[in-house]
């Protein structure tokens, strides 16, 4: 790319039309872009920027570029900028114009015009511009595929900021990445990094979430199946889990429908034998019924007449209770009274056997004298019955103490056991985890070297399978090659043809007075005829679209070679030269080491639980021991008390006792003693009043018993009947009648007269054939319901897994294929080496390239000294970086680019930014980039540095570039002669140029 020419107008800083002649200041190879602060030397490559991409670079571009208008412009004239260039051997002309707010033409006030562009091209056989687009997309994209480059690429090549790389030369890793990242734009690798993830996370989390279904469903499946279905012993996001699943389900269907048949079978052949047991069970309790009435009437009958003795005394005996039922008020009072003195004899006697001989004949007076005088002893002795109380509670107290020494002593034993036994029990425990910890790491070792010994073994198998697929793409490629070029061979003998024949072709469009289009004549004497076998333009079109389709198919074939020869290479690549077999052993001997790693280290939360627990315990066990030994302190004093206090009881009680042998005794004594002579004063007086009663009723019973013709009162009580002898006696009269009329109607009913004929009915046994079939056939349709309500939900469950299976197996393969992708990307995979991530392997490839580059330049500022090369090498322990070294020829050696001088580092920064520009350009599909800026902060040289500088510029011309110079600093305007100057001023600033 080549600028020739630049024209703007009130554009940024420029109020009026400004035009730069890149043409005259390219001639010289060198130019100096110079000015004041705030002039707009940087507007002069923005004016630039926006003629190729309508964009100005950072901030500058905003408000839909309405503030890239001067605000030193007329008000009537319109912001444009017009670049002419040379790019890929074509001269275009771009012009823009951003969005304006221009002053109406009626009225006041102000309308936005839009955007406008115009790309026109220069064609050297007519002298003249054609224009080509004035769509702000067409031109866009025409002008990006052209350069090859994007806004920002461009804007970092054409302008080299090298104090930026005079820094990065110097810089770390990290510092050079985020340079490299805007150069190169490499930010979109850093998100297919970041995608990948992504997607590894989420695919991650659907596998393990349908897994989770999967197993659960199983679960249920084992749960209806019962015995008849094992689980797969694999968790949620192993390889194998739902082929094990639908395999288990498969079997447990199976047998669920054979138990299924095997229960229909049963349940009809039972209920076919209940029906048949319930007929003749009904058979048979209606001969029973029938037998057993005619039985029980025959017995009832013979009873009756056996009876008939009785029936009779019962009659009389009614008939002489009516006349007794006169005495019964005089009997009652008379048994009344004998019993109350009966009773009162009785209680006399036993008061008066409980008391000693001295109180016989004393007399109720007497007794009552007695009991007043043990009350009033008893009274007395209340105080020695509370000393003797508390002594009791001491005696009690003491034993509790011995009771309570006897516990703590077994306490602190057991205690001293256990904790001589604790050092042994924790070293063992510690032992146990720290096995379980080795454990842990090795599974852990282990995990690390599985995923990527399986992703070989899947490369493997790929590899084979796209070996096979490369032969038949090459094939395919082979036959459509040979099509092709039929078809082209058809297509040119048909064009040949046509051509010979396409004065016969003209001719027939001839018109008598209408002119040639040839020659121009209006008279045709003699027109070319048609030959046979003519070709016309339809014949040519139909074998140029034969040869169109032949081509396309000839292309997708490649394309089909291309593809398959690039994952044969992706997965010979990842799986090396190692047969697939040997890395399926690989795969399952590792497989076998963790899972045993896995086992063991399952011991590890065990035993650190066990550990705490046995911790706790030694802290309780010793401060059991401790508590036990202040108890014992405490019991010392106690017991101490309690024997004094118990001595001072014991000598109180002793006068208090007398010859009892407590004070509660002596107590008891006077209690009963005065009881027993109160209840036998109280005896005494009811017995005498009882006897004269029983006297007077002894002579009314006398004579009423006379009166009702009884030779006795003996005679009448003994025919008295009580209500409840009465009604009895009523009801066996009225039963004697019912039950012998109810005895002859049985006896005459024909039915039963037939049935008791018959032989003896077996009831039991038909009772317990139907109860037999009862149950058989409710077991049978138990069993069957439950076959069938198992054989639908093991249906159900089985179909629901295979439908998940079959929607997780797609989202298992993306999973695998993302995970193996994601972990390469991020430099985590055991086949990334280096552990690079995706953009830093980008990065570094770039980086190499521009030391490449950069070296061609260094070696001839250097003389040939130095060497710029690009290291990889890991820091530490952690991932390859972006390391920049020179090789010094002089010594051989190679160090860090830090330790060069400030001159070495100047010109070995400048080699890295042109170099950097050539790949950059390079990269954009190999556009020259003819005309260059560089921003190179000259300010901070000495007058030495700067010619040493500048005799480093003055070679950049070489690959005929022309390089523009941006700076303020005074002493280069003597220095170079091509100088393109920015003056500013009130009404604007304005370009000059002069010199060569």
């Amino acid at each position: 790319m080549r600028l020739h020419r630049l024209d703007i107008t009130a554009f940024g800083p420029f109020g009026g039309f400004q035009t730069v002649d890149f043409d005259e200041l390219s001639s010289a190879g060198l130019f100096l872009l110079h000015g004041p602060t705030g002039a707009g030397k940087t507007s002069v490559l923005d004016a630039v920027c926006y003629a190729l991409y309508g964009s100005v670079p950072g901030v500058r571009q905003s408000g839909q570029g309405l503030g890239l208008r001067s605000d030193h412009a007329e008000v009537g004239t319109r912001t444009e900028v017009r670049l002419e260039l040379t790019v890929a051997g074509r001269r275009l002309e771009l012009t823009r114009q951003p969005p304006w707010a221009r002053p109406k033409k009626r009225g006041t006030g102000s309308t936005l015009d839009k955007a406008q562009s115009w790309l026109r091209e220069y064609h050297a056989g007519a002298e003249a511009w054609k224009d080509l687009s004035r769509s702000h997309q067409e031109i866009g994209e025409e002008i990006t595929q052209l350069l090859g480059m994007s806004r920002e690429q461009f804007c970092q090549v054409v302008l080299l900021p090298q104090g930026e790389f005079a820094r990065f030369l110097r810089s770390d890793a990290e510092a050079r990445g985020k340079l490299l990242g805007r150069l190169f734009d490499t930010h979109r690798f850093a998100e297919v990094e970041k995608r990948l993830a992504e997607r590894r996370r989420a695919t991650e989390a659907q596998v393990r979430e349908g897994d989770a279904e999967l197993l659960a469903d199983a679960h249920r499946m084992q749960q209806a199946a019962g015995d008849a279905m094992e689980l797969p012993d694999l968790a949620p996001g192993e390889p194998g889990l739902a082929d094990a699943v639908l395999g288990a389900a498969a079997v447990a269907r199976s047998t669920a429908r054979e138990q299924l048949d095997v229960a229909q079978g049963g349940l009809a052949a039972a209920e076919s034998a209940q029906a048949a047991a319930d007929r003749t069970l009904a058979d048979v309790r209606e001969l029973a019924r029938l037998q057993q009435r005619f039985t029980q009437a025959r017995e009832r009958a013979t009873l009756m007449e056996e009876r008939a003795d009785g029936y009779r005394q019962a009659q009389a005996r009614m008939e002489r209770a009516r006349k007794a039922e006169a005495v019964a008020p005089a009997l009652e009072l008379r048994e009344a009274a004998d019993a109350e003195h009966r009773q009162a004899a009785r209680a006399e006697a036993r008061a008066l056997d409980l008391l000693p001989d001295t109180f016989a004949g004393a007399g109720a007076t007497g007794l009552a004298a007695a009991a007043r005088r043990a009350a009033e002893e008893l009274g007395g002795l209340e105080s020695a019955r509370r000393a003797e109380q508390r002594l009791t509670e001491l005696g009690a107290e003491r034993d509790e103490l011995e009771r309570q020494e006897r516990a703590d002593e077994d306490v602190r034993q057991e205690a001293e056991a256990w904790l001589a036994e604790w050092d042994t029990t924790r070293a063992g425990l510690q032992a146990r985890i720290e096995s379980a910890q080795e454990a842990t790491t090795r599974a852990e070792q282990l995990a690390v070297r599985r995923e990527p010994t399986e992703r070989r073994l899947g490369a493997a198998r790929q590899r084979d399978q796209f070996a096979g697929d490369t032969e038949d793409a090459h094939r395919q490629v082979l036959a459509s090659t040979e099509r092709a070029l039929q078809a082209r061979t058809h297509w040119l003998d048909l064009k040949e043809q046509r051509l010979n024949g396409i004065a016969a072709e003209l001719a027939a469009h001839l018109t008598d007075g209408a002119p040639c289009a040839v020659c121009g004549a209006t008279e045709h004497p003699a027109p070319a005829r048609k030959s046979d076998g003519h070709v016309d333009h339809a014949a040519e079109e139909q074998a140029l679209t034969a040869l169109q389709r032949a081509e396309e198919q000839r292309t997708e074939a490649e394309r089909r070679l291309g593809v398959v020869r690039e994952a044969l290479a992706a997965a010979s690549a990842e799986a090396g030269d190692t047969p697939t077999d040997q890395l399926a052993d690989e795969v399952a001997e590792l497989e076998r080491l963790y899972e045993q790693a896995r086992r063991d280290a399952s011991w590890l939360h065990p035993a650190t639980e066990e550990l705490r627990r046995a911790e706790q315990e030694h802290e309780r066990r010793t401060r059991i021991q401790q508590q036990a030994a202040v108890r014992a302190a405490s019991r010392t004093t106690l017991r101490d008390t309690l024997d004094r206090e118990r001595a001072s009881l014991e000598g109180e009680l002793a006068q208090s006792r007398g010859i009892a042998d407590s004070v509660a005794a002596r107590a008891a004594q006077l209690e009963r003693q005065a009881a027993l002579l109160t209840d036998a004063a109280d005896a005494v007086r009811i017995a005498e009043d009882t006897a004269q009663r029983l006297k007077d009723a002894d002579a009314r019973l006398a004579d009423a018993a006379f009166r009702a013709g009884f030779d006795t009162p003996q005679a009448a009580g003994d025919a008295l009947l009580d209500d409840n002898a009465h009604r009895e006696l009523q009801r066996r009269l009225d039963a004697w009648q019912s039950e012998e009329a109810a005895v002859r109607a049985v006896l005459a009913e024909a039915d039963t007269a037939a049935a008791a004929q018959l032989p003896p009915a077996e009831l039991g046994l038909a009772e317990r054939a139907a109860t037999a079939a009862v149950q058989r056939t409710r077991a049978a349709a138990s069993a069957c319901d439950a076959a069938n309500r198992r054989c639908a939900e093991l249906d159900r469950l089985s179909a629901r897994s295979a439908a998940g299976a079959r929607q997780l197996a797609p989202l298992r393969e993306e999973y695998d294929r993302v995970a193996r992708l994601a972990a390469l990307t991020a430099g985590t995979s055991a086949d990334n080496e280096r552990r690079m991530r995706l953009e830093s392997y980008v990065l570094a490839a770039r980086l190499e390239q521009v030391a490449a580059a950069a070296t061609v330049r260094l070696q001839r500022m250097s003389s040939g000294r130095y060497t710029l090369v690009h290291s990889d090498d890991r820091a530490g322990r952690g991932r390859s970086g972006l390391g920049l070294h020179v090789v010094d020829a002089w010594t051989g050696r190679e160090r860090d680019t830090a330790t060069l001088s400030g001159g070495e580092t100047f010109f070995a920064s400048l080699a890295l930014a042109l170099g950097l520009a050539d790949v950059v350009t390079d990269e954009a599909g190999g556009v020259r980039l003819d005309t260059l800026f560089i921003d190179e902060g000259f300010g901070s040289l000495d007058e030495q540095t700067l010619d040493e500088v500048l005799d480093v510029l003055d070679s950049l011309r070489e690959r005929d570039r022309s390089v523009g110079i941006v700076s303020h600093v005074a002493d280069l305007r003597r220095r170079i002669h091509a100088q393109l100057e920015v003056v500013k001023g009130r009404d604007g600033s304005a370009v000059r140029q002069r010199g060569q």
